[in-house]
């Protein structure tokens, strides 16, 4: 029912299901991954959170909850844990750690971290402890601590790459430009074509506007992995915004749509691409749909252009007012208002 676009009807059979559910793992956990897919994570993990609890159905319940962008509910959960804390389970103490640093509870998201006692956890705490760190101001330690982790010759191969794509992140957050660059051209001297560091790479060159550069770190993991979908998208939307070359866009982002036909990203990415090459009605159905599927202020700027564009100029104020809303620093919806002169 749900793939055929009866999402009502599947809500309908969800709902006479889910009370026999509490006892049974598997079936919530099939629940739950229903009304997900149905765009309502809060559904999902308020399923979630009936009957027995375990590690995995707590961290699937944050998680969910994060998405929903329920806070409320979300302290409640952390609430929850910290009862149960006394245990030095390195699993219970990384997720309050992630946790509370969502709900920027900054202090007390380090003291969990700080906590880990060990396992795999430990090296995900360490690694998330720096941008606790620098939230907290205190950068240089940060970066230190990043430096350290990079040099460690016992942390597995994912955490030691991680270590520079953070680094980066963090220059990113604080407008270091060239120690951004520097960040990025030390993890690939450690890991050539690493396509994570070359993607990560590829976004930083185009919010530079530097689109060459961008396009090259972007062909480059697609020469690694050709079905890259992050990176068919990633490029495919980057010619659509920012060159006029839109028939290859297409191209590229029909191959990420291919793999992926319920991603909003990607959904976004055709309809914009569509809207490029003058098919604006056809454009304005699949913007509207991405939208429905993530509320973020990008789409909601492209829907308004396209409304522009269209002539309905009451219908664009409005959606670039949810724009504003959602993200009023973000750089397609400002983009978007300086194009149209809204």
């Amino acid at each position: 029912l749900r793939e055929s676009g009866r999402a009502d009807e599947a809500r309908e059979v969800l709902a006479r299901v889910a009370p026999g559910a509490a006892g049974n793992t598997a079936l919530r956990l099939a629940l739950a991954w229903e009304y997900d897919a149905l765009g309502d994570p809060a559904a999902a993990a308020g399923v979630l959170a009936q009957g027995p609890q375990d590690e995995q159905s707590h961290a699937l319940r944050a998680s969910l909850l994060a998405k929903a962008e329920d806070r409320e509910a979300l302290a409640a959960l952390y609430g929850e844990l910290r009862e149960g804390a006394s245990d030095p389970d390195p699993r219970r103490r990384l997720l309050l750690g992630q946790i509370a640093e969502y709900l920027e509870l900054h202090d007390q998201a380090l003291e969990w971290y700080q906590s880990v006692p060990g396992g795999p956890q430990r090296w995900t705490a360490r690694l998330r402890s720096t941008r606790v760190l620098h939230e907290l101001g205190r950068g240089e330690e940060a970066f230190a601590r990043l430096h350290e982790l990079q040099s460690d010759a016992d942390a597995p191969e994912e955490v030691l790459r991680d270590a520079y794509l953070m680094e980066a992140a963090l220059h990113a957050d604080d407008d270091a430009l060239d120690a951004e660059t520097a960040a990025y051209a030390r993890g690939l001297a450690a890991f050539p074509d690493d396509p994570e560091i070359l993607y990560a790479r590829a976004l930083a060159w185009e919010r530079r506007d530097d689109i060459a550069r961008a396009e090259a770190d972007l062909r480059r993991v697609l020469v690694i992995d050709p079905d890259s979908v992050a990176a068919l998208n990633a490029l495919g939307y980057t010619l659509t915004d920012r060159t006029d070359r839109h028939q290859e866009a297409l191209e590229l982002i029909n191959r990420a749509r291919a793999a992926e036909p319920d991603n909003a990203a990607i959904i976004d990415s055709y309809g914009w691409v569509l809207h490029r090459l003058g098919r604006h009605e056809e454009a304005l159905v699949e913007l509207r749909r991405a939208f429905s599927m993530q509320k973020d202020a990008e789409i909601a700027a492209h829907v308004a252009e396209v409304l522009w564009v269209l002539g309905r100029r009451d219908e664009a104020r409005e959606w670039f007012e949810q724009a504003r809303g959602l993200d009023p620093d973000n750089r397609a919806l400002q983009r978007a208002l300086e194009k149209t002169g809204a």
